[in-house]
This record gives C-alpha cells, sequence and structure tokens, in this order.
C-alpha cells in the first residue's frame, strides 16, 4: 500500500515534493472520545504521487512534513481545512502557508455555499468516491487497502479540482476576492479556544448580568477541565445543566444535585466542589465587569422592507455572478446596511462593496428600483430619476 510509517520514508517524500507548486493535502482524525482531535492519518499528494503518512507510526518523526508545510514556494491545497489546520496548529504550532481552500474558492465560481468534496469531485474531476469509509474508525491498525485507497482519493482528485478552480479564477479575476479568507485561515487566533470565551459557543439569550457572570465562569471551568483531561466538555458537564446551575446558581450541595442529570454523588463531590467554586466566583462579579451579550442591530421601526429587498438584491446579484450569498453577507449585514449607510461590515467594503454594497445603498435610497426583465422570470437594477 501507498503508506509511509517511518520517518527515514516521510523525509525522502517531503523531499521529493519540495519542488512541487503545489501540494494537496488531507486529513483522517477521530475526536468523539477526545477534546483534542486524535490524528490518524495524513494523506499528501503531488503532481505524480500521493501517499497516506500514519502519525500513529511507532516513532515516526513528522517534522519533515512540518518542514514542507513551512516552505512558502509551495502552495497547500486542502478542501474544508478548518479542522485539518486545527489539527497542525495544535500539534506542531504552526500552520501551512501559504494555503488555498478549495471549498472556500468554490464559493466564488458558481458552485453555492460550503460544496461537500464528493460533489465538487464528480464536476470537475469526474469523480465517483466510494463513501463506505467515511464513518470507519481510522485509529485501528492495520488499515485495510480499502481505507487506504478511499482516504488518498481524497487528496488525488484535489489536485484536479485546484487546477480547475485556479483556472477559473483567473478568467474571471477573482483571485483576490479570497485573499481576507484565506487570511482568516491562517491566522492562529482563528482556531484558539480562550476558556474565558467558552460561554459564547452556548448562546445565551438572557442578558442578566449575574446569569451570564455564573454562565462564563462555568464555561471556563469546563473548558479547562476538558483541555486538561482531552475529554468531550460534554463528557464533563452537559450544556444544558451549565445552562441550569447558571440560572439558578445554587448555593449548596443539595441545591446542585436538583440539576438535572447531576445527582448528589456528582453535587457532593470533588466535581461539585469545583462546580459550586465556579458559581461563587461568578456570583462574586460585579455587574459592571460581567460579560454582555454582542449588541444587536436595532433595525428601526419601518426598515423591515427595506432588508426585504436587500436580501433580493443580494440573490440576484449572487445569481448573476456565481457567488455564494454567504461570502457577501448574512442577514445582521443586512440589517446593519439598512439602519446604517456606514456600517462596519465586509459588504460595504473592497470587492463585496463593488458587486453588492454599493447598488445596495442606491437601492435603499432610491437611486435605483427592481423590476422584471422581459421574459418575466429575472429580476433587473432600474435607474429612477432623482
Amino acid at each position: 500500500m501507498p503508506m509511509i510509517t517511518d520517518t527515514k520514508a516521510l523525509a525522502d517524500f517531503c523531499q521529493r515534493l519540495s519542488s512541487e507548486s503545489f501540494i494537496t493535502v488531507d486529513t483522517e482524525f477521530m475526536r468523539e472520545r477526545t477534546y483534542w482531535p486524535q490524528l490518524c492519518l495524513i494523506q499528501v499528494a503531488g503532481k505524480d504521487e500521493a501517499y497516506a503518512i500514519d502519525p500513529l507510526a511507532p516513532g515516526i518523526d513528522l517534522a519533515p512534513l512540518y518542514a514542507l508545510f513551512a516552505n512558502t514556494a509551495i502552495m497547500k491545497v486542502f478542501h474544508a481545512a478548518r479542522q485539518d489546520l486545527e489539527i497542525f496548529l495544535q500539534l506542531a504550532g504552526v500552520l501551512p502557508t501559504p494555503l488555498f481552500d478549495t471549498q472556500v474558492a468554490a464559493m466564488v465560481c458558481g458552485f453555492g455555499d460550503s460544496i461537500g468534496y464528493e460533489p465538487l469531485a464528480a464536476q470537475l474531476a469526474g469523480a465517483r468516491i466510494d463513501k463506505s469509509m467515511r464513518f470507519t474508525d481510522w485509529s485501528l491498525r492495520p488499515l485495510s487497502p480499502k481505507q487506504v485507497t478511499y482516504a488518498l482519493a481524497d487528496v488525488t482528485h484535489l489536485r484536479v479540482i485546484y487546477e480547475k478552480l485556479v483556472a477559473k479564477l483567473e478568467a474571471n479575476n477573482r483571485i483576490s476576492w479570497l485573499d481576507d479568507e484565506f487570511a482568516e485561515l491562517t491566522t492562529p487566533a482563528t482556531y484558539r479556544v480562550e476558556p474565558e470565551d467558552a460561554w459564547r459557543r452556548l448562546k445565551p439569550r438572557s442578558g442578566n448580568a449575574k446569569f451570564l457572570a455564573v454562565l462564563s465562569e462555568l464555561a471556563a471551568w469546563r473548558e479547562r477541565e476538558a483541555q486538561q483531561r482531552d475529554i468531550p466538555r460534554q463528557r464533563i458537564l452537559r450544556d444544558e445543566a451549565v445552562m441550569e446551575i447558571a440560572a439558578n446558581h445554587p448555593t449548596n450541595a443539595a441545591d446542585l444535585a436538583r440539576t438535572r442529570g447531576l445527582g448528589k454523588g456528582l453535587a457532593e463531590g470533588k466535581m461539585g466542589v469545583s462546580i459550586m467554586e465556579a458559581v461563587a466566583r461568578g456570583m462574586a462579579l460585579p455587574e459592571d465587569q460581567a460579560p454582555r451579550l454582542p449588541e444587536r442591530v436595532d433595525v428601526p421601526r419601518g426598515l423591515g422592507p427595506v432588508v426585504e429587498l436587500l436580501k433580493v438584491l443580494l440573490k440576484m446579484k449572487c445569481d448573476q455572478h456565481d457567488v455564494a450569498q454567504k461570502l457577501i453577507a448574512g442577514s445582521a449585514e443586512i440589517e446593519a446596511i439598512a439602519a446604517d449607510d456606514n456600517a462596519d461590515v465586509p459588504a460595504l467594503k473592497g470587492w463585496r462593496r463593488e458587486l453588492f454594497g454599493e447598488d445596495a445603498l442606491r437601492l435603499k435610497h432610491g437611486g435605483v428600483g427592481l423590476g422584471f426583465c422581459t421574459d418575466g422570470r429575472k429580476l433587473r437594477l432600474i435607474e429612477l430619476d432623482s
């Protein structure tokens, strides 16, 4: 099988790839039982060869691969790169650069929002990928030939996908449209989970200061415990329990035990003590130091129709230019534009402003209108007399 299980073979392979203009990369990992992803396989392909690298092989050192990732003369190509990049950052402390994400690129090439690898491979590489290995346990050894073949398909077809997307982007002069997205993917802060910010992923609705203070302390404690013990945060304490405790802020073990799913044993044990300490820290926090929910843009009364018109314009523009709406603006950004001509949103900057933002402001202020083309099927902008 095209498998690399020792450092010498890996170093030789990386040396051969060092003169390539681009390489394609993918990983297989497990995360069901751990906080940090467990890297199980790395697939890398150059122009003429592809190998699966076994990071679980005894004694293997991945340093040659990380050195290849650091070579700025080589483009590193991924599909839906975020989870792969999180793994490499956590293991090696660095991110592969420069980087190209075919899922992101596909959004400015007419393939819709967040297209999966399999349909993209079918459309651009004419490939049919066997899905039977998708949910296999990649941590078990030995891997079967079928598993390795399936894994390598994720980088061999990616070569064709990348070349065709780049050709399309260059033909449409859209390469620069991806700069902001790729810059975010290669910024370490994108992947760091700070315990102090863990409460945000729970998406609380109540703005009560005491509730948010206790919630932030509980969520931070749970995140640290999960990281230190390398187990999923839900195994420490379920989201529902965190929210319930924050809402009721119990003052003793008996009250804590009333939390659904906790029980008396846990409430009176070591974990119960830690939970109560987190609750106490939250309750002691002055209200003016408590976290706050993100401020929502209140759409002024009467602007609802404007928001809806802007959404229609966005869909029309994205259909015309074969760009995914997700890449231009979301609902919150549309509302911000409806409320403020100078809203600090990406849709009013750079190429997004040229494609959508300028006309959004003109529509808002009556400079243009929307009407049907003569075929009655497509919308168009209509210039209005001032």
